[in-house]
């Protein structure tokens, strides 16, 4: 009986106490995956990844808003998300509780406004992308004064009239001193 006892001692505790204290998980669990919105810039890279389309984006150009969607009834927790994400705005995160009471709680959203193009005042990019390319370029070195700003701050559209605009007035002058 003595011998039964001194093996049961050695062998410590054959089972953990969740739900009465945290379940330990291994330090590379992929849990449910967290958006920071106020990190995000919603260039909509982890839609584009997410193999189970669990990520949405949808752009309501009326409204000027993008709205951001995460089913978690359908994130399959493969972490492709985190990975393209290019400011780390969303971290898998250890926890693997998921019970909720209605199938709506299981999503979750957040929204983003859009900046709107300089020339013609359309919505056209989320406010953050536009900022975060512009930051992009000051930190490379590039000193951006009004007019470069305006351009970065123009729809696609309006950006390839500019160009056009600016390129065909040389070479029709090109062309009228050739005559």
């Amino acid at each position: 009986m003595f011998k039964l006892f001194k093996i049961i001692a050695k062998a410590g505790e054959p089972t953990t106490k969740y739900p009465f204290a945290p379940f330990p998980v291994s330090p590379g669990f992929r849990g449910k995956p967290e958006l920071n919105a106020r990190q995000c810039i919603a260039c909509a890279a982890c839609t584009q990844a997410c193999p189970a389309g669990a990520l949405t984006m949808q752009t309501d150009s009326r409204a000027g808003r993008r709205e951001w969607a995460l089913n978690l009834g359908r994130c399959v927790f493969c972490g492709r998300c985190e990975e393209v994400c290019p400011t780390r705005a969303i971290q898998l995160t250890q926890e693997f509780e998921l019970a909720v009471a209605s199938k709506a709680d299981l999503i979750q959203r957040a929204s983003f406004r859009l900046e709107n193009c300089a020339c013609c005042g359309r919505p056209f990019a989320p406010r953050k992308e536009v900022h975060h390319a512009m930051d992009l370029l000051r930190q490379s070195g590039l000193a951006l004064d009004d007019t470069l700003r305006g351009l970065y701050a123009t729809c696609p559209e309006c950006k390839r009239k500019r160009t056009i605009e600016r390129d065909a007035l040389p070479l029709s002058r090109r062309e009228e001193e050739r005559a």
